[in-house]
């Protein structure tokens, strides 16, 4: 799931290198925080968040295949 959400992050961004995933683990969930340059927190975000949620989405479908629980952290 990091590399789903690394190759979806560097598609939006216009620094694609300064885009990093970590995984933490916890007891009953997974936490994906991922960090982009602060320039393109706007375009991972989106307006309202539509973006953020709809990586979200895609990650909760990936995560419910993978019979997980994963939340995303978007960090600058």
């Amino acid at each position: 799931m990091v590399e789903l959400i690394e190759t979806i992050a560097k598609a939006l961004v216009d620094n694609p290198q300064e885009v990093c995933v970590k995984q933490i683990e916890k007891e009953h969930l997974t936490v994906l925080k991922l960090k982009v340059a602060k320039e393109d927190m706007g375009k991972v975000i989106g307006k309202q968040g539509r973006i953020a949620k709809a990586i979200r989405n895609v990650l909760k479908a990936a995560a419910i295949k993978a019979d997980k629980r994963v939340v995303l952290d978007i960090e600058e």
